[in-house]
């Protein structure tokens, strides 16, 4: 086998990603190891970021939307802003992965914060993917360590993963969703749109004009969850959001989230979660900085 040359020369002009008009910019970055299993984020969005997931060891079940994906090592997962995502790591083979948050993300022909067309498949394959892995990491530690110009380096670095990704999802960007809304999705964006209002399966039912008894038959088989545990899911996976970007009481986000009182919002949140609300946003705020 021919040994590869000592020296490679770059062949062609450089092209710019982004214009400075359109820069985006990172917000942050998370690494979960297997051990932190005891804290799973639950159904969840986040409406002015796009998020991008490495899955570096393990396996799991996610559901993105309103589609399901077994995970395992290698694969990319991109999280669309407002996107409701959940995420559930195999109990022998918990998950070891990256995320990075990123604002501003401006895509030609396609809504701010987005990676694809909503409606588009949300899983790529990535390989080994190490070279994503280090990018990935190497943001990670800058950050954590709080490196004098940490914040630069990181910026090009994010750069450097956005244009790996692009080149692997290719022309992926461009595939839209094109069948009609099942009644299922229809339930789902329902729920996603008044989860924090009082609302019991026969308002949903009123609203969207079926019985009860067969929207939740219909959602169950969309979804795999009943109408009622992904709407408390719903509601502890914002109240996550916001315990880590918030200092709200307690009280005010059980309120928030539509929780009728905060002692049924601790006791549900310690039950999904597998700890109470306060010390779930210690493990948080203790990493941040003062």
């Amino acid at each position: 086998m021919p040994q590869p040359p000592s020296l490679c020369y770059v062949k062609r002009e450089a092209r710019a990603l982004f214009t400075p008009e359109t820069m985006p910019r990172l917000a942050y970055v998370t690494r979960t190891l297997p051990e932190d299993q005891g804290r799973p984020r639950i159904l969840h969005a986040h409406q002015d970021l796009a998020e991008i997931l490495l899955i570096c060891g393990g396996s799991g079940h996610y559901l993105i939307g309103e589609t399901f994906y077994d995970v395992k090592a290698g694969d990319l997962l991109l999280y669309n802003s407002g996107v409701v995502h959940d995420e559930f790591s195999s109990a022998d083979d918990a998950i070891f992965s990256y995320c990075a948050a990123i604002a501003g993300l401006r895509l030609p022909g396609l809504r701010e914060n987005a990676f694809t067309a909503d409606g588009a498949p949300a899983l790529f394959h990535a390989g080994e993917a190490e070279d994503m892995r280090l990018l990935l990491d190497m943001m990670y530690r800058y950050l954590l360590e709080d490196r004098p110009g940490c914040e630069t380096l990181c910026h090009h670095l994010m750069l450097a993963l956005l244009g790996r990704i692009l080149h692997l999802i290719g022309d992926a960007r461009d595939r839209a969703e094109t069948e009609p809304r099942t009644l299922g999705r229809q339930v789902q964006a329902f729920i996603d749109g008044h989860f924090r209002e009082p609302l019991t399966l026969q308002d949903m039912g009123r609203a969207l004009h079926v019985s009860p008894y067969y929207l939740s038959h219909a959602f169950k088989e969309a979804s795999g969850y009943s109408p009622t545990q992904y709407l408390l899911r719903r509601r502890i996976g914002e109240a996550q959001n916001l315990l880590i970007s918030t200092d709200l009481p307690m009280a005010k986000i059980a309120e928030q989230v539509g929780f009728e009182t905060q002692n049924y919002f601790n006791v549900q949140f310690s039950k999904h979660v597998g700890m109470p609300p306060g010390k779930y946003r210690e493990s948080f705020v203790g990493r941040r900085k003062p």
